[in-house]
């Protein structure tokens, strides 16, 4: 799915902002509010915004978006992530990687690792990592998720159950104040409750519109994970869990300054 570096600013706006209107973005990018009109259609074609009266806001918090529209959101920070949890990872590990566009950024970033073993409930990971001589994969078995690849279910977590791995890149659809984990659809966080139990270091990875939004089902808190990967962190309540509980805060934006 493409959009325009109009619309990616747009996007970018309604994150800050909470919603854009269809004046005030034909004033700042000196376009007709009939282009304007059109570029929120598509993003809310491509369920990126939906639309309300004279403008547009992000999806409700409580909504999941489609799997294309959440590759789009936050593609640099997530990149940075990927990277940073790659980072963290040596050569001769094995390592558990689940569903989400920000732990497959993490897979995009290991491809130069050599003798990894990547167990994986995520079809677009495999399908990835597969191609590389120095990374074996092994894939869960389960039911497969039309929208993003996924494979849930009690089979996936009874496969997942059978390993002890040594690193355990998890993704997660939003973040509580109170450091509380959680996402949509129950068959997926019974998986990512699995590989949290079977891995000796839990790196999480999640960009800061996670703190944005909230989802039904609760995967676990923060405190079960060693390491927690973001490109900014607003949140005091977040930080101070994280410190009370030792899990490592890493974030990618305070890099990025410091290259500077």
């Amino acid at each position: 799915m493409f959009i325009t570096d109009r619309q990616a600013k747009i996007v970018e706006r309604a994150k800050t902002a909470g919603r854009v209107l269809v004046d005030d973005l034909a004033a700042m990018f000196s376009v007709t509010s009939q282009t304007i009109r059109k570029d929120l259609n598509d993003l809310c074609d491509k369920q990126i915004l939906t639309r309300i009266h004279g403008g547009a806001t992000l999806p409700r918090s409580n909504e999941n978006v489609r799997y294309d529209a959440r590759r789009q959101i936050a593609a640099a920070e997530k990149q940075a992530i990927g990277v940073a949890a790659a980072n963290l990872i040596p050569d001769n590990a094995s390592l558990f990687i689940n569903i989400g566009t920000t732990t497959e950024a993490v897979s995009e970033a290991l491809v130069n690792h050599r003798e990894l073993m990547v167990i994986t409930n995520n079809i677009n990971v495999a399908n990835r990592l597969r191609l590389l001589d120095e990374i074996e994969v092994v894939i869960a078995g389960g039911v497969v998720r039309q929208s993003d690849g996924g494979i849930v279910g009690e089979a996936a977590v009874d496969f997942i159950r059978q390993f002890k791995v040594d690193y355990a890149i998890i993704g997660v659809s939003a973040i509580d104040p109170d450091g509380a984990l959680l996402d949509y659809d129950f068959r997926e966080v019974k998986v990512a409750q699995a590989i949290i139990a079977n891995a000796r270091h839990v790196i999480l990875v999640a960009d800061s519109t996670k703190f944005e939004r909230t989802a039904p089902v609760r995967i676990g808190q923060i405190s079960q994970v060693q390491t927690f990967i973001t490109d900014h962190c607003p949140s005091p309540s977040i930080r101070d869990v994280c410190l009370v509980n030792g899990v490592a805060l890493v974030e990618t934006s305070k890099d990025e300054e410091l290259d500077l």
